[in-house]
């Protein structure tokens, strides 16, 4: 069990195994089912929440554990956080927030509430479209305000100092408003499934 929880990669694979077997558990357990509409917005879904939680959940590692911290860290430290751990960190971060955009859209046309939500037809399809378009404002500051602004405050575009400082305060600056939105967006869309 240790060789498996050592890698990372290992434990995601035998994470999705299980998944699977779960799956076919419950597919033959209750008699099977059809792989229909329902089925593939099932399946949206599930990728929907996955994607959501890597991206929200690295949004606030970023701005309650990391953003707060780093002045308590040694200079000599720093490079470990700007050099590996926040590169790492933002790849993630910026790829589930757009595969959070993509699987939710597909969920909306899957379930037939798209339009209806993005153009807030009242009721579920209004408040769902609040947390979507709450959803797709985030997105566009990760991919449009925060990464090309970390990439100069990390240094993996050179830029003078104080633009490295100014892009380092501007990513920060809409990392912290996209954390101002992420509980009325998650608030929105919860209420969407469960209120109506």
């Amino acid at each position: 069990m240790g060789n498996l929880l050592s890698s990372l990669s290992k434990t995601i694979h035998a994470s999705l195994a299980l998944a699977i077997i779960l799956f076919i558990g419950l597919f033959v357990g209750n008699g099977g089912f059809d792989f229909d509409r329902l089925f593939w917005s099932w399946l949206f879904r599930l990728i929907h929440v996955v994607v959501a939680i890597m991206w929200i959940g690295l949004l606030w590692y970023f701005n309650f554990v990391q953003i707060p911290n780093m002045p308590k860290i040694p200079d000599e430290q720093k490079p470990a956080i700007g050099k590996v751990i926040a590169p790492a960190a933002l790849f993630y971060f910026r790829w589930a927030a757009l595969l959070t955009v993509i699987s939710g859209l597909i969920l909306a046309h899957l379930n037939g509430y798209l339009h209806s939500a993005m153009t807030f037809g009242g009721g579920k399809s209004t408040a769902i479209g609040i947390g979507m378009w709450l959803g797709l404002y985030m997105a566009f500051n990760v991919w449009f305000v925060i990464w090309p602004n970390q990439k100069k405050a990390l240094g993996i575009v050179d830029c003078e100092p104080e633009v490295k400082a100014k892009s380092a305060r501007t990513a920060m600056l809409f990392s912290r408003t996209n954390t101002l939105l992420s509980l009325p967006m998650l608030l929105s869309m919860v209420a969407a499934q469960n209120l109506y």
